[in-house]
């Protein structure tokens, strides 16, 4: 089923008399369980036309590197692989995918392309909708409930967008139906970049390459299905007690394939609330993450226009900071002392190197993480543009909506006001304490030392 909320006209051109249906694909990579795909699909076979999809890839993304790039094209290679199999050419293009988009619309009926939220995202389907010679549709297919259907502004907190959430859950968590292709594009000639050879096309391109590839994750639907079937099988009747344990692995692993598109939020959802033998409340937890507090990131990036600023923070926030701003801080670092995880904590230490490593950090941990840069740096403004820097360098899904979330959580976004205390003001604090109380983070620091070695404990 595709509800017509995901539909979203961009202009009001007529459906020319092209030689193929056009999905750019850019934000879902991915060949099944996609919205965007499988429109394009029913438009064109009721004209009885192919459908083409279309990537553009840009060595250029803002803050993206080799690691990023790497993970992406793994994933590309199934889309291709997917794609062939249901009679579809993928074509990738080594060109800016707003410039791609505009110049495969010439020969196509209508172009069909997913949503994005970010803020290039959505200038380059400004750009397509503006140039294309023909009709340019946005479907909405890497959140549940479309945004604008949850809400039409900006969300204070997660509990203000849960109940809008929840009240559309039923009409939108059902499964997506497959169409058969009824004439396939695979005997059109393009030139299009291999992306089987991901190593070689990663060699062609003009890349930030300071970070390398990781070898902890495989980007991929098929790696995400490996990891989600195994988290269900294993993780999932732990995780309401477990997740936040930062010594223990009980999380899904899904979020850096989630970012890339390489799977659906929908398939996920459908396959956790579906698993048998699994307690209520642990499925609830674990959509609680995936739907409310993911979908409230999407609504943060889509209404909030300073979104990756200090100023995307509520004023009771910036105040309360602004007032102990001058507070003496015990310890302060520089960004070389911050990425290299040379603070005097080695919890810190620890998630910095994790990140570093294996491109993905302990959701809990991550916390702890981005509330020690706020206590140790000079201004809470300095703070905020370290914590973002790392995070979009490191993370396999920085420079996502739930990155820009996250890190704006750690400084009172989405959160309320606690009891005042030097430096946070009344912004929530944490400390190696609490990790102690609550955790045995030691196990954390050695399974991390281990990661470092090479191996596992």
């Amino acid at each position: 089923m595709i509800q017509p909320e995901r539909i979203q006209p961009c202009n009001d051109r007529p459906i020319q008399k092209g030689r193929y249906f056009l999905y750019w694909m850019q934000a879902s990579q991915r060949a099944v369980f996609n919205h965007a795909l499988e429109y394009s699909i029913r438009q064109a076979n009721e004209l009885n036309k192919p459908v083409v999809v279309l990537f553009g890839i840009t060595d250029r993304f803002p803050e993206a590197n080799e690691r990023h790039y790497a993970f992406m094209l793994q994933g590309l290679r199934e889309v291709r692989e997917g794609l062939d199999q249901r009679g579809i050419q993928f074509v990738v293009l080594h060109k800016s995918p707003e410039l791609a988009a505009v110049q495969f619309s010439k020969d196509a009926s209508m172009v069909v392309t997913d949503a994005g939220y970010l803020r290039i995202q959505k200038e380059w389907r400004y750009h397509v909708a503006k140039n294309a010679s023909c009709p340019v549709v946005q479907l909405e297919s890497d959140v549940i409930v479309p945004v604008s259907v949850a809400s039409d502004r900006e969300a204070y907190s997660a509990a203000v967008l849960r109940p809008r959430i929840k009240k559309h859950l039923k009409r939108y968590l059902v499964p997506l139906k497959e169409t058969p292709v009824r004439k396939d594009s695979l005997g059109f000639r393009f030139n299009s970049l291999d992306v089987q050879n991901v190593k070689g096309l990663l060699n062609k391109l003009s890349l930030d390459r300071s970070v390398c590839p990781v070898k902890t994750f495989h980007g991929g639907w098929k790696d995400a299905m490996r990891l989600l079937d195994a988290f269900i099988m294993d993780k999932l009747k732990y995780y309401k007690d477990l997740r936040n344990d930062p010594g223990t692995d009980y999380g899904s692993h899904m979020s850096p394939y989630l970012h890339f598109g390489q799977i659906s939020p929908l398939d996920i959802a459908l396959k956790v609330s579906q698993a048998r033998g699994r307690a209520k409340a642990a499925k609830e937890a674990y959509l609680e993450e995936l739907v409310v507090r993911r979908e409230l990131s999407m609504n943060f990036v889509h209404y909030n226009p300073n979104y990756d600023a200090y100023e995307a923070l509520p004023d009771w926030a910036k105040k309360t900071l602004k007032v102990h701003e001058k507070d003496k801080r015990e310890y302060l670092y520089n960004l070389q002392a911050w990425e290299q995880a040379r603070t005097h904590d080695p919890y810190w230490n620890a998630a910095q190197r994790e990140m570093v490593i294996t491109g993905k950090m302990h959701n809990y941990i991550r916390m702890y993480w981005g509330k020690k840069i706020l206590e140790w740096s000079k201004t809470p403004e300095d703070a905020y543009r370290t914590a973002l820097h790392l995070n979009n360098k490191y993370e396999l899904d920085g420079r996502d909506p739930n990155g820009f979330a996250g890190v704006a959580w750690c400084f009172g976004k989405h959160d309320r006001a606690w009891p005042e205390r030097p430096i946070f003001g009344k912004v929530r604090y944490m400390n190696a304490a609490g990790l102690r109380r609550k955790f045995d983070i030691e196990t954390y620091v050695r399974r991390v030392d281990a990661l470092s070695k090479g191996s596992f404990e």
